[in-house]
């Protein structure tokens, strides 16, 4: 476990800073605990695995001010759970669903249980993402989602993904853009 949490980690901590993410921005992690111990997606869900990942990587994230978003599984339509803080500052609508293991994932429902005041919410537009495992996070960042290659390329046996965003290029030939 403690090789599974080191990955987190160095993942984590790299991608905040090629990203470079600051605070009150929000990074989603799409999380599949059965990928990490070798299962098939949604096949092997271990509570504490995702547990032992969401323990290693939240006070990072929360040290540096930047808001996790933690991806539920397709039962719960990749719902979001949140800091309700976040939620507030970035005007997004609260569902009513508490995630389990097995129907929104063993991340979620650690996120759930680890937040000082978690709540589910359908969308968001995140600055930077992490998958891992296969979960499928692209619908949950900003337009312009650039692929970020890390030095950690699996978090146990499960495969990782990363993206950051940036604005739109708009204008064409004329535009100045920095």
């Amino acid at each position: 476990m403690d090789i599974i949490k080191a990955q987190a980690v160095s993942a984590v901590e790299e991608l905040i800073q090629t990203a470079a993410l600051s605070e009150g921005q929000i990074l989603v992690i799409g999380c599949s605990s059965s990928e990490i111990v070798g299962e098939t997606i949604g096949r092997g869900s271990s509570l504490e695995t995702a547990q032992a990942i969401f323990k290693a990587v939240y006070p990072i994230l929360k040290g540096k001010g930047i808001y996790l978003a933690a991806q539920c599984c397709e039962h719960l339509n990749r719902a979001l759970i949140i800091e309700r803080e976040c939620a507030e500052k970035y005007g997004l609508e609260e569902v009513a669903v508490v995630p389990q293991p097995k129907a929104g994932g063993s991340f979620a429902t650690s996120a759930w249980l680890g937040f000082q005041s978690p709540v589910a919410v359908e969308h968001i537009r995140a600055h930077a993402g992490l998958d891992i495992g296969g979960t499928l996070i692209g619908m949950h960042l900003r337009d312009v989602a650039v692929p970020v290659r890390l030095s950690v390329a699996r978090i146990g046996n499960a495969n990782l993904l990363c993206a950051r965003t940036r604005p739109k290029y708009i204008g064409g030939i004329r535009a100045r853009y920095e």
